[in-house]
């Protein structure tokens, strides 16, 4: 059973490939750990991409962002230190078919809801982009 108390983890990641596999098994624990097991599967989908898309498409570190909000939303965000705006996403028959550039596609498609935002942090500059997961 999921949490009845919010929660939220950050995990900072390097620029490189690797960050995504190494944050695709921490978001499995992280849900595991709370019951939220049926996510899973979509949230993996999710943080993947767009971790990926902030290690692929910036020089610089990232973050991982996951947060539990009672009564059962599920957000999952990636910074970097890129402050430009994402690609706006392709149309879902383009995303079938494309071979790459396929990520904020996936998340507009899986997602209930997704976004992104400026942010300036410690004196850097980034995006935060973001997508939220309803607990059925």
């Amino acid at each position: 059973m999921p949490e009845s108390e919010p929660w939220e983890y950050s995990l900072h990641i390097p620029n490189d490939v690797r960050a995504v596999t190494v944050s695709r098994r921490t978001l499995r624990l992280i849900l595991t750990v709370h019951g939220l097991i049926t996510l899973v599967d979509i949230a993996e989908l999710l943080a993947t991409e767009l971790v990926a898309n902030a290690v692929r498409h910036t020089k610089g570190p990232a973050a991982l962002r996951v947060r539990w909000s009672p009564p059962g939303t599920l957000r999952i965000g990636a910074w970097d230190a890129d402050p430009s705006p994402p690609q706006p996403p392709q149309p879902l028959a383009a995303v079938l078919e494309a071979e790459d550039g396929r990520g904020l596609g996936l998340v507009r498609a899986c997602a209930d809801v997704w976004g992104w935002q400026p942010l300036v942090r410690d004196g850097s500059r980034g995006k935060f982009v973001w997508c939220e997961v309803g607990a059925a």
